[in-house]
C-alpha cells in the first residue's frame, strides 16, 4: 500500500478500484487480509461493487464515499471491500442474485451488500443509497448505524435467515438436471412469439423505457427469419426497424461511432452516456449480419464508423481493447457529446448549418438539459431535395467532421484501461466479421493483433487470465472468456486462416471442459473448480448485458465439433443445451443466446473447406450472403497435417471445395459451377 493512499486500493489494476484508493474509507480489495480482519473483530462487511463508466456508482462516491464523516462511520462499523463488477463477475453474480432475493426486485450499481463475517452471506442490501433523505430512502450514514445495529443485537435471527438465504439460493439453480432432454424445435417458434409480444413497433426495440440494445433477442430472430427461408416479413421487419431506429437515434453516436448503453426513453434519443466495449462488440456482429441479410447501406455505415471509432480510441498500443468510456466528463453527464446551438452555428458555413440543424434535430426544443443531443430527424434525402442543386452527403460529411474536430477538443469522458479477457472476444468476433464481411484488411489486422495480444499476455500455462492492465495479467478466468474466446477463434478462422489459432482454440476447450463443466447435470459452472471458494457456485443460464456464458459454449463447440468431427464437444454442447431445458421453456425472451444454440443444433452448421489458388474469391462470393449456418473456412495448401477430419479435406492441383452438412458430406468440388450446385442443392440452399 503506498504511503500516501488512504486505503488498499492504489496497487489493483482496475481504473474503477484506483478511482477510490483516496478515499478516506478504508476500502480493502475483496482478499484474504480483509475477510481475515472481518472475522477476527467480528465486523459486518461493507461489500459495494460498481464500475469505471457507471453514473450513479460517482454520484454514490462523491456523496458518501469521499466524505470523512461519512467514512469514519464506515470505518468503524464495517470491514469496508470494494469490487470492480467488470473484473470480479463472480462475486457480482452472486450478491446481484442475493440482493433480488432479499429485496425481491432486480439490483444495479452500485450495489451494496452488508455480509455476515464468518460464512458472507447478506443480511441487508441495496443499490444507491443517497447521504440525505430522499427517493423514499434514509440517509446512508443512518441506514450504516441501523445494519450495524442489527448485526450486533440480532446474531440468532440473521444465522437463522442465512439457513434459509443458503437453502433458497441453492434451489435456484437454473439447470434441469442430468435427466432433461434437448427441447423440441417447437420452443423457437414460443421465443419468437414471446418476443414479438414485446415489440415497440413505432420506435423498435422491445418493452419500453430504459431501453437496451437486446443485440441477442434481434440475432435470434434474424436467424429465425432465415430459417424461414425469407417467408416471416414480419420477423424481419422486427429486426430492421430496431436497428435502424436505434442506429438514428442518440443511442449510436451521429459524429464518432459506437453506442452507447442504453436509452432513458421509448424512442432511443437520450441514452445512458457510458460507452462498453461489449455492447458494441455484439453490435457490429449483428449490423454485419443485418446488411448481408438486407443491404441496407445504413447498416454497413454503422459497422465502419463503429469500428473505425474502436480502433482510434479503444485499442490499446499493445493489441488489446480498452473495457469502456464512462457516461461523464467535467462532472457531468453527457457532456462531451451535447451541443449548443450557436455553437454549432459558429463551427459551420450557412449551408452547411442549415443542413444540420434540420438533419440533427437542432430546429426543435433541446432535448438535453437546456441542450441538444444529436440524432437524425429527417432522412438526408428529402434535405437534399429541398437544398436543390447541392450534394447533401458531401456537405453533411464536412459538417461532421468539423464538428467532430471540434468536439476532440473538450474534455474526455474517462476511459477504462483494463483489458478483459471476455469483452476483448466479444470485440474480435465483431471487429473480423466486419472485416470480412466489408474485406477492409485494416479491421482482420485490429482484430488479429488484440487475438494475439490474449495470447501472449493472458494465457498462462494452459489457463486463461480474467483481466490485464500495466502489464500485469491476473484473476482466474471464468466461463465466458473461454467460452467467448472459442467463438471469437472460429470466426477469425474463417477470416485469415491460421492453424495455431485452432489448436488453441483446442486447448481452451480441452480447459473448459476439465475445469468448468458440470459432470453430473450438464452444462458449465462459471467459476472454475480450483477457483476461490464463494458460499455459492453459479451456472448461469439467462442472458444478461453479455449473453449467457453456457449459451456461447454450447454454440462453440457445436461448431467445432463439426468442424473437427469431435463427438466430445457435440456432447458437452447437448448436454449443456439440455440442462437449460426448463430455464428456457419458462423464460424463452431471457434465453436468446440459448434459443440461437438450440437452433443451429437442430440445423446443423454447413460446414465448406476451400484449398486452392482461387479460394480467396470463391470465399468473397460466399461471405456476402446472409447464411448463419453457414462456416467456411479458405485453407492454404501449404498448411498441414491439419487435426480432426480437416485431414481429410485435402487440397488438389486446383482449386477445391469439401462440404459437409450434418453427417454427409458431398464429393469434392472443384468448380465454383459445381460448388454453388451443391450449395442450391444442400439443406437451406446457398442463401440461407
Amino acid at each position: 500500500m503506498s504511503s500516501q493512499s488512504k486505503n488498499h486500493l492504489s496497487d489493483e489494476t482496475s481504473p474503477y478500484l484506483r478511482q477510490h484508493a483516496d478515499n478516506p474509507v478504508e476500502w480493502y480489495p475483496w482478499c484474504g487480509e480483509a475477510l481475515e480482519r472481518a472475522r477476527s473483530e467480528d465486523k459486518p462487511i461493507l461489500l459495494s461493487i460498481g464500475y469505471s463508466a457507471c453514473h450513479w456508482c460517482h454520484v454514490m462516491a462523491h456523496e458518501s464515499f469521499e466524505d470523512q464523516a461519512t467514512a469514519d462511520v464506515m470505518n468503524r462499523l464495517f470491514i469496508n471491500i470494494k469490487v470492480d463488477r467488470e473484473e470480479r463477475p463472480d462475486l457480482d453474480k452472486i450478491y446481484q442474485l442475493a440482493h433480488q432475493i432479499l429485496t425481491q426486485r432486480p439490483g444495479g450499481w452500485p450495489l451494496n451488500m452488508f455480509l455476515t463475517p464468518h460464512d458472507h452471506i447478506p443480511y441487508f442490501g441495496g443499490t444507491y443509497f443517497p447521504k440525505k433523505p430522499k427517493y423514499n430512502m434514509p440517509a446512508f450514514v443512518s441506514l450504516l448505524h441501523q445494519v450495524a445495529d442489527y448485526y450486533r443485537e440480532q446474531k440468532q435471527a440473521i444465522a437463522q435467515f442465512g439457513t434459509q438465504f443458503t437453502a433458497t439460493i441453492q434451489t435456484i439453480a437454473e439447470t434441469s438436471g442430468g435427466t432433461a432432454t434437448t427441447p423440441a424445435p417447437d420452443l423457437l417458434h414460443q421465443a419468437r412469439e414471446a418476443i414479438g409480444r414485446d415489440f415497440d413497433p413505432e420506435h423498435g426495440g422491445f418493452g419500453q423505457a430504459p431501453k437496451f440494445p437486446h443485440a441477442t433477442s434481434i440475432e435470434f430472430l434474424l436467424r429465425y427469419w432465415a430459417l424461414t427461408d425469407g417467408a416471416d416479413a414480419s420477423t424481419l421487419e422486427m429486426v430492421t426497424t430496431t436497428l435502424k431506429k436505434m442506429a438514428e437515434g442518440g443511442l449510436y453516436d451521429q459524429l464518432g461511432g459506437g453506442f452507447c448503453r442504453y436509452s432513458v426513453d421509448d424512442e432511443w434519443l437520450i441514452p445512458h452516456f457510458e460507452k462498453m466495449l461489449y455492447d458494441n462488440g455484439a453490435l457490429l456482429a449483428l449490423y454485419c449480419q443485418a446488411w448481408q441479410a438486407t443491404q441496407d447501406p445504413l447498416f454497413k455505415n454503422v459497422v465502419l464508423e463503429t469500428a473505425e471509432w474502436v480502433m482510434r480510441e479503444m485499442q490499446s498500443p499493445e493489441g488489446g481493447y480498452y473495457s469502456s468510456l464512462d457516461a461523464d466528463s467535467e462532472g457531468e453527464e453527457g457532456r462531451f457529446y451535447v451541443w449548443d446551438r450557436e455553437e454549432v452555428k459558429s463551427l459551420l458555413t450557412e449551408q452547411e448549418f442549415t443542413l444540420v440543424e434540420q438533419r440533427y434535430g437542432l430546429d426543435r426544443p433541446a432535448n438535453f438539459e437546456g441542450r441538444w443531443h444529436l440524432h437524425v430527424a429527417r432522412p438526408l434525402s428529402a434535405l437534399g431535395r429541398e437544398l436543390q442543386s447541392v450534394d447533401a452527403e458531401a456537405l453533411l460529411a464536412a459538417a461532421r467532421k468539423k464538428l467532430f474536430g471540434a468536439r476532440e477538443q473538450r474534455v474526455r469522458p474517462g476511459l477504462d484501461d483494463k483489458i478483459l479477457t471476455s469483452w476483448n472476444a466479444l470485440m474480435i468476433k465483431g471487429m473480423t466479421v466486419a472485416g470480412r464481411l466489408f474485406e477492409r484488411d485494416d479491421l482482420i489486422d485490429s482484430a488479429q493483433r488484440a487475438l494475439d495480444f490474449l495470447k501472449t499476455t493472458v494465457w498462462r500455462n494452459g489457463r486463461l487470465l480474467a483481466t490485464y492492465k500495466d502489464g500485469k495479467a491476473h484473476l482466474n478466468a471464468y466461463l465466458d472468456d473461454y467460452a467467448f474466446l472459442i467463438a471469437a477463434i472460429l470466426e477469425s478462422l474463417q477470416t485469415r486462416w491460421r492453424s495455431s489459432d485452432l489448436l488453441w482454440a483446442q486447448d481452451i476447450a480441452a480447459a473448459m471442459l476439465a475445469h468448468f463443466k458440470d459432470q453430473s447435470d450438464g452444462g458449465f459452472f462459471f467459476t472454475s473448480g480450483d477457483h476461490e471458494p464463494l458460499f455459492h457456485r453459479p451456472k448461469p443460464m439467462t442472458d444478461e448485458s453479455t449473453p449467457a456464458g453456457n449459451a456461447i459454449a454450447a454454440y462453440a463447440l457445436t461448431r467445432l465439433g463439426h468442424l473437427l468431427g469431435a463427438g466430445e464437444y457435440s456432447e458437452a454442447a447437448e448436454r449443456t443445451i439440455a440442462a437449460a431445458t426448463d430455464a428456457v421453456k419458462r423464460i424463452p425472451q431471457a434465453h436468446s443466446a440459448f434459443l440461437i444454440a438450440l437452433e443451429e443444433m437442430l440445423n446443423p452448421p454447413r460446414i465448406i473447406v476451400i484449398r486452392g489458388q482461387a479460394m480467396d474469391e470463391w470465399n468473397s462470393r460466399l461471405r456476402q450472403l446472409y447464411a448463419p449456418r453457414q462456416l467456411c473456412f479458405a485453407i492454404h495448401a501449404h498448411e498441414a497435417q491439419l487435426p480432426g477430419v480437416l485431414a481429410e479435406r485435402k487440397p488438389m492441383t486446383d482449386t477445391v471445395a469439401y462440404v459437409c452438412t450434418e453427417t454427409a458430406c458431398l464429393p469434392p468440388a472443384e468448380s465454383w459451377q459445381v460448388l454453388s450446385e451443391q450449395l442450391d442443392r444442400s439443406a437451406g440452399g446457398l442463401d440461407r
